[in-house]
C-alpha cells in the first residue's frame, strides 16, 4: 500500500475574488493533499469591477458544490442572460449579446446561414427573436425550470462574494494570516520564490505560491520579473471611474455597457444597489472630464465616492514560473467588457486543478498551463477588440483610432470569414461560442456577402415555417415566465432575521 504523499504548502498572497476562489477550489478538490495558507491585509482594497460573469461561473459552483440560493442571497446576486449593447456601432444603436444557443444547425451550416437565407427571403425577423435568453432579457424575465432552460449567469456583489467564499474556505481547512507583504525570499541556486515575509516577522514558507495581488502582481510581475506583454495599441482604455449607487426601478437581467466618446460605462444590477463605472483611454479623455460626465450620467444617488483605477491590458510572458502561479489580474487583464475578468480566474484555478505540480519535476506542466493559459486569453483579447474596431463610429479621436485599428491577424481572419460567407467558430479553448460571435458581429452591423446556400434547398415554405416555429417556441416559453424581479425577490432575497 502506498502511503499518502505529504501535503503540498500551498500559500495564496492575496484575498479577493481571485484569493478566496483559488483557496476555496484547492480546498475543496485536493483535502488533505494539499495544506492552504491565505494571506491578505484589510488594509489593501480589491479592485471591485468583477461583478458581472458569464455561464461558466454556473458549472464552476457546480463543480464546488455551491448552493446557488445560498450564494445568491449571501452576494446579493441577480441572473445575467445577456449584455446590453448601447451606441458601439453607431450612436443610438442597441443589441444585445445573449447566452443562447440556436440549436438550429447542421454539420454542413450554423443557424446564421439558415436564418440569412430566409432573411433574404422576407421570411425571418430579427435574429434575437430566435434566442430564448434574448426574449426573456428584453422582457426582463426568469424562470429556472420549463423546457428549454435558459442559460444565465451572475451579477454579484465581488466583496460580499468574497467573504462567502472565505467561509466556505476557512470551514475546509484554509488558513487565513492577516497582514501586509514586506519582502519576498527567493531561493538562492533555483530563484524560486521561497518565502513571504510579513511586516510583523511572520514568514510563510511554502511549496507552490499563488500571486493573487491583483495589478501589483507583486510575485511573478515583480519579484520574479516575469515579460508583461502589452496590448495598449489594441485596447487602449486604461482608466475608469468607479462607484456603487441606489438602485432606480426594478433589476433587470442583464449587464449595461454603454458607450461614450472615448471608451463605455457599465451598469451592473444587484438586488441592493447598482455597479457603476466609466472606462476610457487618458490619451483621449482626461480624468475631470471624465469623472463629471460619469456623475452626469449616473442613475441613482451615489453611495460612496467615485475611485479611480488605472490599469493596462495585456498578460505576462507566462502565468506560471518556477513554484508560482498568477491567477486573475496578477497573470494578465482583459478590460471588462464581456464579463471575463472572473471567468479567467476561475479557468486559471481548474487549470492549476488538472496540472497541480504533486512533485517537484513539473515543467511540462508549467509548459501547458502556459500554453491554455495564453491562447485563452488572446481569444478574449480579440473578441473584445471586435466591439471597438467594427464600428461606424467617427465623432471623436477614440474612435477613429479604434476604426483604423491594424487588429490582429487573429480577428482579422475571424472578420474576413465572417464578412465574406458568414463564417464562425468557436476555437479550442475558447469561451465564447459561435452564436456568440455571431450576435456581436451582427450587432456591431457587419452584413455578411454570402452564406451556405444549404437553406435554399428546403423547398414548399419549409424554411419559413421553421423560423416562425423557432421564434413561436421562444415568444411561448418567454410568456410562462415570471418577471424577473418577482423571481428575484422569491428566490434569493435575503432571510430577514
Amino acid at each position: 500500500m502506498t502511503d499518502r504523499p505529504a501535503p503540498r504548502r500551498v500559500v495564496v498572497a492575496g484575498g479577493g475574488t481571485a484569493g478566496w476562489v483559488t483557496a476555496t477550489a484547492l480546498a475543496r478538490q485536493l483535502g488533505s493533499l494539499v495544506e492552504i495558507t491565505l494571506v491578505e491585509s484589510e488594509e489593501i482594497g480589491t479592485i471591485g469591477v468583477g461583478e458581472s460573469t458569464i455561464p461558466t461561473a454556473r458549472a464552476f459552483h457546480e463543480f464546488l458544490k455551491i448552493d446557488q440560493q445560498a450564494f445568491m442571497r449571501a452576494s446579493r446576486a441577480t441572473f445575467k442572460l445577456a449584455i446590453s449593447f448601447e451606441n458601439w456601432a453607431r450612436d443610438g444603436d442597441r443589441y444585445l449579446h445573449s447566452f443562447g444557443t440556436m440549436p438550429m444547425r447542421t454539420w454542413m451550416a450554423d443557424f446564421q446561414h439558415f436564418w440569412l437565407e430566409a432573411r433574404a427571403r422576407g421570411e425571418a425577423g430579427e435574429i434575437g427573436q430566435y434566442y430564448l435568453e434574448h426574449e426573456a432579457a428584453r422582457l426582463h424575465r426568469m424562470d429556472l425550470k420549463g423546457d428549454p432552460k435558459l442559460n444565465y449567469a451572475y451579477h454579484l456583489d465581488a466583496s460580499l462574494y468574497a467573504k462567502f467564499l472565505r467561509r466556505i474556505a476557512e470551514n475546509d481547512g484554509v488558513t487565513r494570516i492577516e497582514g501586509k507583504i514586506a519582502n519576498v525570499e527567493r531561493d538562492g541556486e533555483s530563484g524560486d520564490i521561497a518565502a513571504l515575509v510579513l511586516e510583523d516577522g511572520t514568514r510563510l514558507t511554502g511549496d507552490l505560491f499563488i500571486d493573487c495581488t491583483g495589478f501589483r502582481s507583486l510575485l511573478l510581475g515583480q519579484t520574479l520579473g516575469t515579460p508583461f506583454e502589452d496590448w495598449g495599441k489594441w485596447l487602449p482604455t486604461n482608466s475608469a471611474w468607479a462607484t456603487q449607487s441606489e438602485g432606480v426601478g426594478d433589476a433587470y437581467p442583464y449587464t449595461r455597457a454603454i458607450a461614450h466618446g472615448g471608451g463605455w460605462q457599465w451598469r451592473i444590477p444587484l438586488q441592493h444597489r447598482m455597479g457603476a463605472g466609466f472606462v476610457y483611454a487618458s490619451d483621449h479623455m482626461e480624468a475631470q472630464p471624465a469623472l463629471d460626465q460619469f456623475l452626469a450620467t449616473l442613475e441613482g444617488r451615489p453611495l460612496r465616492d467615485p475611485f479611480p483605477i488605472r490599469f493596462r491590458t495585456g498578460r505576462h510572458r507566462q502565468a506560471w514560473v518556477g513554484n508560482c502561479v498568477g491567477i486573475g489580474l496578477a497573470g494578465g487583464f482583459v478590460e471588462p467588457l464581456e464579463s471575463t475578468t472572473i471567468h479567467l480566474i476561475m479557468i486559471g484555478i481548474t487549470r492549476l486543478l488538472q496540472l497541480f505540480p504533486f512533485s517537484p519535476d513539473c515543467a511540462a506542466q508549467r509548459e501547458r498551463f502556459n500554453e491554455l493559459s495564453q491562447n485563452e486569453i488572446e481569444r478574449v483579447r480579440d473578441f473584445i477588440i471586435l466591439h471597438y474596431h467594427l464600428t461606424e463610429r467617427d465623432d471623436t479621436s477614440f474612435w477613429q483610432y479604434m476604426r483604423n485599428l491594424d487588429v490582429p491577424d487573429t480577428l482579422r481572419e475571424r472578420m474576413e470569414a465572417f464578412a465574406q460567407g458568414a463564417q464562425a467558430w468557436q476555437s479550442t479553448n475558447e469561451i465564447f461560442r459561435v452564436d456568440s460571435w455571431i450576435q456581436v458581429l451582427l450587432g456591431q452591423r457587419m452584413t455578411p456577402q454570402g452564406w451556405n446556400r444549404v437553406g435554399a434547398l428546403m423547398k414548399d415554405g419549409r424554411l419559413k415555417q421553421t423560423m416562425e416555429d423557432a421564434s413561436r417556441m421562444v415568444a411561448n416559453r418567454v410568456a410562462t415566465m415570471q418577471s424577473h424581479q418577482q423571481f428575484i425577490d422569491s428566490y434569493c432575497a435575503p432571510k430577514e432575521g
